[in-house]
């Protein structure tokens, strides 16, 4: 009997997220009597085929051990890193257990687990690397010029086979610390994980997200998180 690759959830969370304009790390933030964190990483358990979540936290984060997530048996913590690429790595060195890494953003809570089964069949696909949720480019893209004052338009780009760029991430635990490894000793610029997989000439694969796997960046992001999760909760407790 053929045994399914072992699959864990990584997550950087040692961010302060200055954008926010919040006292506290935008991942403990509340949202629905729980911090952001904590609807992350629950959900991601919940899915049939993660069992195990690595977080990479701030050096000084003192909220997470007041958590009950922090004496959770199946999640692990390591010290994060300056910049996301390095805490990812951190993670990674302590997932050598495992076979496959599914790297996901901490405030991102409301991925769905039919999205997270769409990108794990990337596994099975022997033409790529990896793969990322995605979504297309819909709006109408302009390239800006950068001036003391303002910016201003220099042309339309074409939108055509552009997409933005999600997670979860997922790619062969090996595979991803050798990519982070080479591309952070040749200090390229590493924005995500299929960026560190293409320096290597890997082959990412796009998978279509839903939209609603949104990232919570600014305070307008909170309250909409706030309703796709109410949202998502009254569909689960209808099933």
């Amino acid at each position: 009997m053929k045994v399914a690759p072992a699959v864990v959830a990584v997550i950087p969370a040692a961010g302060i997220g200055s954008r926010m304009q919040a006292d506290i790390p935008k991942q403990y933030l509340t949202l629905h009597n729980k911090t952001i964190l904590e609807h992350t990483v629950e959900h991601l358990l919940a899915h049939p085929a993660i069992n195990h979540v690595i977080l990479a936290l701030h050096p000084e984060d003192t909220i997470f051990p007041t958590l009950a997530l922090a004496d959770h048996p199946n999640i692990t913590t390591v010290t994060g890193g300056k910049e996301r690429a390095d805490s990812v790595l951190n993670a990674l060195r302590s997932a050598t257990a495992f076979d496959w890494a599914l790297v996901h953003d901490a405030a991102r809570p409301c991925v769905q687990h039919d999205d997270i089964t769409a990108l794990l069949s990337v596994i099975n696909n022997q033409d790529v690397a990896g793969g990322i949720l995605a979504t297309p480019v819909r709006d109408t893209m302009k390239r800006a010029v950068a001036t003391s004052v303002s910016n201003t338009v220099s042309h339309t780009e074409s939108r055509d086979n552009l997409w933005h760029a999600l997670t979860p991430q997922l790619f062969p635990v090996a595979l991803l610390t050798e990519a982070l490894e080479g591309g952070l000793a040749e200090s390229v610029a590493i924005t995500d994980e299929a960026s560190a997989i293409e320096w290597a000439n890997g082959k990412v694969a796009l998978i279509d997200s839903d939209p609603i796997n949104i990232k919570i960046t600014h305070p307008a992001d909170l309250p909409l998180a706030g309703f796709y999760l109410q949202q998502r909760n009254k569909a689960t407790s209808c099933e």
